[in-house]
């Protein structure tokens, strides 16, 4: 699933060396955290959140195949 959010953030975005993204494991719970360069949390937000939204959608989609349960954060 992290591989998944880079690569989506990484192309959304100005500056892809700026991309950090966390995964903490908990059982069946993912959290993953995305971190980008102030100026691109505009492209990855998206206007009203729907880029926020799709990014979720997609990580949520995947993640039914292994039955987990996955949270996208972006700050």
């Amino acid at each position: 699933m992290k591989e998944l959010v880079e690569v989506i953030a990484k192309a959304l975005v100005d500056d892809p060396s700026q991309v950090v993204v966390e995964e903490v494991r908990n059982g069946k719970d993912i959290e993953i955290k995305l971190h980008v360069a102030p100026d691109d949390m505009g492209k990855v937000i998206g206007k009203q959140g729907r880029i926020a939204k799709a990014i979720r959608s997609v990580v949520k989609a995947a993640s039914t195949k292994d039955h987990t349960h996955v949270d996208v954060e972006i700050g």
